[in-house]
């Protein structure tokens, strides 16, 4: 599968679940992230988002106020464009 293929509905579903987090402060960045890009979500951006999933509420919460920066393994291309996606304000 392409990086930039879009995730099928059974993928996507799961993805959905599993972002669901623990602090509501995260899942507001995250729902709006999808209620923006849900349509058009590619493999590439899931694998980005999984690997965000695998932090502590805590540490998502500080890069997604951009309190901290991606370090090692977790600062790839992907990784920082999704973050991108994710900490951009909604339109008012």
């Amino acid at each position: 599968m392409d990086d930039h293929t879009l995730l099928d509905a059974r993928t996507l579903s799961k993805l959905k679940w599993r972002c669901r987090r623990g602090l509501l402060e995260n899942d507001l960045f995250i729902e709006r992230f999808f209620a923006r890009h849900e349509a058009g979500i590619t493999v590439r951006q899931a694998r980005a988002l999984q690997a965000l999933m695998d932090l502590s509420d805590n540490d998502l919460l500080d890069l997604l106020l951009r309190r901290t920066e991606p370090q090692g393994p977790l600062a790839s291309d992907e990784v920082v464009e999704l973050l991108g996606l994710l900490r951009t304000p909604q339109p008012h």
